[in-house]
């Protein structure tokens, strides 16, 4: 006789969902009796540390006495809910407690009193906020990630988070609360940041200056509201920058040739020189010539600046020119505009001209923030656009790359020159100031 087939009415991917919810109550669990168990030996060690410090005719200085009201605690893996134990303490103030408890309390530095929320979770926040979800689909998001159970994560927190970096950006700006003088920036960075504010008529700019150090770090030098790119908004930021104590500007500064930077710059700090960016000379320029060309004009300029030598760049500067000029003059006298200073970078080690020749590191770091306001349709208030950017810019710092063989960052301080990408003896250097 065979036997009846029992058919399955649980499909494989239900299955799969099943394994998976199983998975994770044992994770939780795991997690809750690990957190349990450290919670429990911390009270342990700190009772034992306080009997040794007594002496033996002297009463206890600190007991257990049972645990405090359940806790619930939102994590990564989803809510783990715990007791932690209670220590009474018998004496006003015990020697030799732990660092994290005050005289005459117990406070455990493994659960600190009032946090609701593992660390990891706080920093979810911001970053999800930050990359583009809204404020009122935060809580929908978390609860995706976190499960269901997932509690006080509203919109009004994201209110308030955002308060706080407020006061962070302002706390950052402090002429007190960050010293320059003990800086030395080899390379500055400059570009003006235009972003959408809803409440306002007028688009927001950002002025944005970073910085490469000695040791090949960039970082965050100046993040400012400005005024349409102004020179004063410009010479304001980096007036700022001397009252915070810099002493001196870097060897190269790299910008947009339209910026008021330049004019600011020979203001406050004018033996620095002038690199402008090729991205934006290359946009420019095509923007002159029709669309049927471009490609072909654009192989041409690259030509141009990723010459290997001043010489050949000059030579490729030239044939352009002379192709282009009859028909487009406009387009050549775009290009042939601050010549020189688009070919400063030849006078600096060959490593760092990728670095060098445009404004690429503030450009690649705010796509992420130009997106973000594409999402969300631009902040509400300019005072929430700079802050926005503050912590986007912080946040990008930390996956910024060094700058390439950073060794030779300190012969460029040293005063050691530089030909074509390659160091120069410096007898060359004489002969030719003595030509002159």
């Amino acid at each position: 006789m065979k036997k009846d087939n029992v058919l399955s009415l649980t499909s494989p991917e239900s299955e799969a969902e099943d394994s998976r919810s199983v998975l994770e109550g044992l994770v939780r669990e795991g997690a809750r009796r690990l957190l349990q168990e450290a919670l429990e030996c911390e009270v342990e060690e700190f009772l034992e540390r306080v009997r040794r410090d007594r002496e033996p005719t002297e009463a206890a200085v600190a007991v257990r006495n049972g645990h405090l009201p359940d806790r619930k605690l939102v994590s990564g893996i989803g809510p783990l809910e715990v007791r932690q134990p209670r220590v009474r303490m018998r004496c006003a103030s015990p020697v030799n407690t732990s660092e994290t408890s005050s005289p005459g309390k117990f406070t455990s530095a493994i659960l600190p009193p009032y946090l609701r929320r593992l660390p990891g979770v706080d920093a979810l926040i911001p970053a999800l906020y930050l990359k583009g979800i809204s404020t009122g689909d935060c809580q929908e998001a978390l609860a995706a990630i976190l499960g269901p159970q997932v509690v006080g994560l509203s919109a009004p927190n994201i209110v308030r988070l955002k308060a706080v970096w407020e006061d962070e950006y302002q706390t950052w700006c402090r002429r007190d609360r960050r010293d320059l003088s003990t800086q030395h920036y080899v390379y500055w960075w400059a570009d003006g940041v235009h972003f959408n504010v809803r409440l306002e008529d007028e688009r927001s700019c950002i002025l944005v200056l970073m910085g490469a150090l000695e040791d090949g770090r960039k970082e965050v030098i100046a993040v400012q509201d400005g005024y349409r790119e102004s020179k004063e908004s410009w010479r304001d930021l980096l007036a700022d920058l001397k009252r915070r104590g810099l002493k001196q500007g870097p060897k190269l500064a790299v910008g947009d040739g339209a910026l008021g930077f330049w004019a600011a710059l020979a203001q406050e700090f004018a033996e620095v020189r002038g690199q402008r960016c090729w991205v934006h000379k290359t946009a420019n320029v095509l923007d002159k010539m029709p669309k049927s060309i471009q490609s072909n004009a654009k192989k041409r300029i690259h030509d141009i600046y990723l010459a290997a030598t001043r010489k050949d760049a000059l030579i490729a500067f030239a044939e352009f020119v002379r192709l282009y000029t009859d028909k487009y003059p406009k387009a050549c006298a775009c290009l042939q505009k601050d010549k020189e200073e688009m070919l400063a970078f030849y006078d600096f080690p060959a490593q760092h001209w990728p670095h060098l020749r445009s404004t690429n590191p503030i450009e690649s770091t705010f796509a992420t923030v130009r997106l973000r306001t594409k999402r969300t349709k631009g902040c509400g208030s300019r005072t929430a656009t700079l802050t926005m950017v503050f912590k986007l810019a912080l946040a990008a710092q930390k996956k910024w790359r060094r700058i390439n063989a950073p060794q030779v960052l300190g012969k460029i301080m040293g005063g050691v020159r530089f030909k074509d990408g390659e160091e120069a003896p410096a007898n060359q250097y004489a002969a030719e100031a003595m030509a002159a």
